[in-house]
């Protein structure tokens, strides 16, 4: 074979040189890919124009590259230099997503709503840290109630306020809403911004979750006395027992006069497929349910990103807590008025000669359906993956 020309031998080192600083970042990237098993196309190495590298670096020797290639595999020749470095860099699987190359000291993966200043120290910015939040989806037209209901709410609770009719400066003639979190989107429910607002991550200092309507009675109603209710108890879901004059759906939410909780009922006949079932038992409503901090962080994972309403979510709490029977109750020493006030609903549009109301109703109901077939449809799958029949169907209603 006759000898090399001197600027075929620098091309012939450049372009192994250029494979295996490629070579080495992709190790650097990807520390367990297998370059063995690493198909790149051909079209990646013509698209480098060696003729700009060569002239780029003519001015090095042939022995400069070499030197280099040999720094790169070690000096024996093995890439022991390279796996060292791999191995200095951070990589840690148990991290959450996306953030696998951060130390683990350094992860704030939780978060809170509580305000902090400007200036000073970080670390004397909170006085206090409220251990739980109460949240209430309000129009302007009920401050008043919603004052009235804030007032129950001692300042052991972070107050956040969802806006579904874009008026939030006006709030500021109560003191305590200058303190509040404050969140505007138009014509949106509290599913709606639970979603997308209330991450378990973000909500994780809080050990209790309140997620309210605007229109409950709170006469007779105390947010302490509650909680100290819901731990005697052990109740992971609750809600406060409703004034029973004021057109009940369902007989658990009624409330009691004789007890301090209550966990079960009896509905309808041929309601309760299970005495243990909703809606006998493992249920509350959805206008004013109470949530621990690990309840929450499985009913949200529940909650579907396009079903905003909500319904059928109130049948499949249940879920989230075992035994479910013993861990959803009402608490019945401390009661609400539910006020049916459709004030979200007439926010919804007149068409085909329906008033706005109407459709907002409909679309309710629709979305209950699609809940119940997507619960079911999951949880079948899930059965057949394991290769077992699944059993008879328990998503109630």
């Amino acid at each position: 074979m006759g000898r090399r020309k001197p600027n075929e031998t620098m091309r012939l080192l450049v372009a192994t040189f250029i494979g295996i600083v490629l070579g080495f970042f992709l190790g650097v990237s990807f520390p367990t890919l297998s370059l063995t098993k690493l198909n790149l196309p051909s079209s990646l190495f013509p698209s480098i124009d060696l003729t700009y590298i060569e002239d780029k670096y003519s001015g090095l020797s042939t022995q400069a590259l070499l030197n280099a290639w040999s720094s790169l595999q070690g000096k024996d020749g093995s890439a022991a230099e390279i796996n060292e470095f791999n191995e200095s860099r951070i990589w840690v699987p148990t991290n959450p997503r996306g953030a696998e190359r951060l130390p683990p000291g350094i992860i704030a993966s939780e978060s809170d709503f509580y305000l902090r200043r400007l200036w000073g120290s970080p670390d004397e910015d909170l006085k206090m840290r409220p251990k739980y939040l109460v949240t209430f989806t309000v129009g302007y037209e009920q401050r008043k109630n919603i004052d009235a209901a804030i007032k129950k709410f001692s300042e052991d609770f972070t107050i956040v306020l969802f806006h579904y009719d874009g008026r939030t400066t006006e709030w500021d003639e109560y003191e305590w809403s200058k303190n509040a979190i404050h969140i505007s989107a138009p014509k949106q429910t509290k599913w709606w911004y639970a979603k997308r607002f209330l991450h378990p991550d973000i909500v994780a200092a809080y050990d209790y979750i309140f997620i309210w309507d605007e229109d409950l009675g709170v006469e007779h109603f105390n947010a302490e006395k509650y909680l100290r209710l819901v731990k005697k108890h052990g109740l992971e879901i609750s809600q406060p027992g409703l004034e029973p004059n004021n057109g009940l759906t369902w007989q658990m939410t009624k409330r009691r006069e004789d007890s301090e909780v209550h966990k079960d009922t009896e509905e309808k006949p041929g309601w309760c497929s299970d005495p243990h079932l909703p809606p006998c038992a493992g249920f509350v409503e959805i206008m004013a349910p109470v949530f621990s901090r690990n309840a929450w962080r499985c009913v949200w994972h529940m909650i579907q990103n396009d079903l905003v309403h909500g319904w059928g979510l109130d049948f499949a709490l249940r879920r989230c807590v075992e035994p479910a029977h013993e861990k959803i109750g009402v608490v019945d020493a401390q009661w609400i008025v539910h006020q049916s006030v459709p004030s979200l609903g007439n926010q919804g549009k007149a068409e085909s000669g329906k008033a706005p109301w109407e459709g907002v109703r409909e679309r309710c109901r629709k979305e209950w359906r699609m809940f119940q077939e997507r619960m079911s449809s999951a949880e079948r799958a899930y059965y057949v993956s394991l290769g077992i029949d699944p059993p008879n169907s328990t998503t109630a209603r």
